[in-house]
């Protein structure tokens, strides 16, 4: 029986060529696909789907926050993340989140063919480089609402607008921006959110 999975790429042709290079690789069939993260859970159960690939950027959810909300409603599931740049904080958030394998779009379709097997049996699949640059850089130092708040500010916005989105005060709103500032020894609360995109603390 070909493992069933579910693929979430939010570039078309990199969806599609995935697609077709699994289906002919055998033994793996990519039951159904999509550009966003926020369809991937109904997809899973749509389709009775054993494993999901999933992109970091996407629009709706990102891959991370696809694998948390999976993580709580189906522990075990096995996940795969497929990205073009492994920052140290996606990696943690993502072994938080229960993910068994992380491979970056450089991978040849040989190896993730391999590496889809291997996670479906129970395995994992975490480059030592990138578990080397995790240890380097250290947990984040941010709460939950810090990174929160930052992941908000990110283009710019007034504080009242991310309060507004959040449903918090301005002024609670902005002691967690100087609490972030302090303990990413920024400048500002751009150099905060530089800092922490950086790392992927958010």
């Amino acid at each position: 029986m070909a493992i069933k999975l579910v693929l979430a790429e939010d570039e078309a042709l990199t969806r599609e060529a995935l697609t077709e290079l699994l289906h002919l690789s055998g033994g793996i069939e990519v039951v159904a696909h999509t550009g966003r993260g926020d369809r991937v859970i109904g997809l899973l159960e749509e389709y009775g789907a054993e494993l999901a690939i999933l992109d970091v950027n996407m629009p709706g959810m990102s891959g991370i926050e696809v694998a948390e909300q999976v993580h709580r409603e189906r522990p075990g599931f096995p996940l795969l993340i497929l990205t073009c740049e492994a920052r140290p904080g996606h990696l943690q958030r993502a072994l938080k989140a229960g993910v068994r394998g992380i491979l970056t779009k450089e991978t040849s379709i040989s190896e993730l063919s391999r590496v889809i097997r291997d996670v479906h049996a129970g395995g994992h699949h975490l480059p030592p480089e990138l578990l080397a640059e995790m240890l380097a850089v250290g947990e984040s130092p941010l709460t939950p609402r810090e990174a929160e708040i930052l992941k908000a500010a990110e283009d710019g916005r007034p504080l009242s607008a991310i309060a507004s989105q959040l449903h918090l005060s301005p002024g609670t709103v902005r002691n967690h921006i100087h609490s972030a500032i302090n303990k990413l020894k920024a400048r500002n609360r751009a150099g905060a959110v530089r800092a922490a995109s950086r790392v992927g603390w958010i």
